[in-house]
């Protein structure tokens, strides 16, 4: 497809690469000639220099011609503006990043999609917020991710040697534990496999678990893996994920403080965030933290602008026996260090936007109607987990899974069939009107179809 893309900062050139590598026609636009420079020497892109409401750049980038037209530059205005001239001129879809809270009121929203042609707004704070959230409930887990609603949940763990999994064959789960659940990824170093029932589980394994919500709980509760909901939770940074994250927290009745050293930013926290503690100070002062009972707290967030300080923070909260310990990390090769240096929770909120984008785009692609509904990036980014809605037309249905024709790397992890979610087994049947759950090594899937071997 034919995509354009204005803004090119940590967002924007991580959509960016994504798209590239889904074999999309990209065009940039940015203000900043080396930034254009760069991006069109790494990547197979078109490069234009200029702003994203200007109308002769919008028209050297092709927007009107535009399948999918981004606007992700650090100003909400320029990017709802940007779509609403992309629009007009022609574009068929648009999306708009809008991160301000008072423009992601739900009228608000519906008000400016409505009047500004906005396919999409992405507001990359709140969907990080709301990733962080989820983790926090299921604190054992280092990734959960959600499907069909919460009809099944998808938890990413890693193996201790004290972990009663190690050396166990999958074959032998199904023997040892009651509940109904699949793991579906294992990530052993670099390397991501789906496994099958003689693959034999390892310290340091980084396992992906699905199962409905109930059971999940209760798989984790038989496997002891299982801590309780973080309640007392502490937060450096009083950036925009720190406030939405702490609105969700308060609004649950779970204790927040956060820690902030720009007053004019406590003010305002204080102001809008009446539930929570602000407090004025310096986050990389040991003894600051120590004051404000950073060893009595059940979760602890690094959610500074500087990767670099969060993960050398993180690391010190670790050492105080945190039971909980999460870094925002940006860059990629940040976050290989984070992993390295054992932090292995970690969320990054343009892998979240990229991942947004190149689901919708995927969706529009698809063929036979059986389009992706979510996608998520698992296993460190080394597979994916897809949901699909199923037609009559793909190709799957009315048959035995045992009697599909899968291609190599693909697990077939879940149906949603009339709202009731289940695992399935050899003799079940994929039906039309159906949602199922595909974990791949592949990537790119678009279609349902494309699972089936050739």
């Amino acid at each position: 497809m034919n995509i354009v893309v204005v803004g090119c900062g940590k967002i924007g050139s991580m959509i960016v690469s994504s798209l590239v590598s889904e074999g999309h026609e990209v065009t940039v636009i940015d203000e900043k000639a080396d930034v254009i420079s760069d991006l069109t020497n790494i990547y197979d892109v078109m490069g234009v220099c200029g702003g994203g409401t200007d109308f002769e750049a919008l028209e050297e980038a092709g927007a009107g011609d535009a399948d999918v037209f981004v606007a992700v530059t650090d100003s909400d205005e320029v990017n709802m503006l940007s779509c609403n001239i992309a629009a007009k001129m022609g574009a068929s879809r648009t999306i708009a990043r809008v991160r301000k809270p008072e423009y992601n009121k739900e009228k608000n929203l519906a008000v400016m999609k409505s009047q500004l042609g906005l396919s999409m707004t992405i507001n990359p704070e709140l969907l990080a917020a709301h990733e962080l959230f989820n983790i926090l409930k299921l604190p054992s887990a280092v990734k959960l991710e959600t499907f069909s609603n919460r009809n099944f949940e998808m938890a990413e763990l890693i193996l201790k040697a004290d972990s009663g999994l190690c050396g166990m064959r999958l074959s032998d789960l199904k023997g040892r534990y009651k509940s109904n659940f699949l793991v579906c990824t294992v990530t052993r170093g670099e390397e991501v496999t789906i496994p099958t029932g003689n693959f034999e589980l390892k310290n340091g394994d980084k396992i992906g678990i699905i199962a409905t919500h109930l059971e999940l709980q209760r798989t984790l509760r038989e496997m002891g893996f299982l801590q309780k909901q973080a309640k007392n939770v502490m937060i450096l940074g009083g950036s925009k994920i720190g406030f939405y994250l702490a609105r969700m927290l308060t609004s649950g009745g779970n204790s927040v403080k956060i820690i902030e050293k720009q007053e004019n930013v406590c003010e305002e926290l204080s102001r809008t965030l009446p539930g929570a503690v602000i407090t004025h100070g310096d986050g990389a002062s040991q003894e600051l933290l120590f004051e404000e009972g950073i060893r009595s707290v059940d979760a602890f967030l690094a959610l500074t602008g500087l990767d670099e300080e969060n993960i050398l923070i993180s690391i010190f909260a670790s050492s105080q026996n945190v039971p909980k310990v999460i870094s925002k990390v940006n860059r990629d090769e940040m976050s290989a260090m984070a992993d390295r240096l054992g932090l292995d929770c970690t969320v990054s909120p343009k892998k979240i936007v990229s991942d947004i984008v190149v689901r919708y785009a995927r969706a529009l692609q698809n063929s036979y109607g059986s389009n992706v509904e979510t996608l998520y990036k698992i296993a460190d980014g080394k597979a994916e987990a897809l949901e699909f809605n199923v037609t009559a037309e793909s190709g799957v249905a009315g048959i035995p899974l045992k009697d599909l024709s899968l291609k190599k790397g693909i697990l077939i992890a879940g149906i949603i069939h009339e709202r009731r979610p289940f695992i399935p087994n050899g003799d079940d049947e994929i039906c039309a009107g159906d949602r199922v759950i595909v974990v791949s090594e592949q990537k790119y899937l678009s279609d349902l179809s494309e699972i089936l071997a050739k």
